[in-house]
């Protein structure tokens, strides 16, 4: 292997390789897209269980696999590849550098055939102790300064293209992906539970119970409200929101590890109500 961290439990790698070897029967001959590639370990791993993959990197100068090609690409401005063609696309450590991670998504959605899946990995910005230390310096981590103009500016070379491949600027937890997703025609397939982060652990009996109260409390209001919008579709959208939120998993899990399905084409997508929009004739 390219990279040994495949064998570290401490690695993300580690769970993508046990994640991918546990679905190897239905990936053989699929197209997997890859992307960002990275040093080319995950496109390795897609390449020795059949698939058919595509690797895409802003810098392939950095893909290290030699037997597939990387190719570059800005995923933002799009991918160099059709219109529903891919049967899964992984998105290891590459969402929290995306600066538009909802029309990311949407060229995710693009490429992918509907009931494929979407995998997201991401450090976690849903558990208690990154919101703790969101709280005192609005950073990731608290022997961290938040993200900033000269720890963030990871990757760039003007002599090859003139973009920059930007630090965990826009780290993204699990309530704001979950509705980026919805936006983009993805639903919720399954989040996996990795390993505890151990100050999560210590803030939980804290934090908790506060959590918990105020969480039931909110969801009980929001079901009051709007009262134009039939009851059942309130329960859907805050249930699923409320779950994520008092979920104790997702409070202590050191990792974001999240498989979306795609449920309809981007462009299909409308959640508006027309029973709450404004006018653009009324006050705000």
């Amino acid at each position: 292997m390219i990279d040994n961290h495949i064998n570290n439990k401490k690695s993300i790698k580690y769970y993508i390789n046990q994640y991918l070897n546990s679905i190897k029967k239905n990936i053989r001959d699929k197209v997997v897209v890859d992307v960002p590639a990275g040093n080319g370990s995950t496109s390795e791993i897609l390449y020795n269980l059949g698939a058919n993959v595509r690797s895409f990197d802003l810098f392939p100068e950095y893909f290290m696999f030699d037997k597939i090609k990387c190719e570059r690409a800005d995923i933002i401005k799009g991918m160099p590849i059709n219109d529903k063609s891919v049967d899964m696309l992984i998105c290891q450590e590459g969402i929290e550098h995306f600066s538009d991670q909802l029309k990311v998504l949407k060229e995710f959605n693009r490429v992918l055939t509907k009931g494929s899946e979407l995998l997201i990995t991401t450090p976690s910005y849903s558990n208690l102790s990154a919101k703790f230390s969101y709280m005192l310096f609005e950073s990731e981590i608290s022997k961290k300064m938040p993200p900033n103009e000269i720890d963030d500016i990871w990757m760039s070379d003007k002599s090859i293209i003139n973009e920059i491949y930007h630090g965990h600027i826009f780290l993204i937890g699990l309530q704001k992906l979950r509705v980026l997703g919805k936006l983009s025609g993805f639903g919720i397939k399954e989040i996996k539970y990795l390993r505890l982060s151990k100050g999560s652990v210590f803030l939980f009996p804290f934090f908790y119970p506060l959590i918990l109260i105020r969480s039931l409390l909110v969801y009980r209001r929001q079901l009051q409200r709007n009262k134009n919008i039939e009851i059942n579709k309130k329960k859907n959208v805050y249930k699923e929101q409320l779950l994520i939120n008092i979920n104790p998993a997702n409070l202590l899990n050191k990792h974001t590890f999240i498989t979306f399905i795609k449920e309809c084409d981007a462009g299909a997508v409308d959640f508006r109500n027309e029973e709450i929009i404004k006018n653009f004739d009324k006050t705000m």
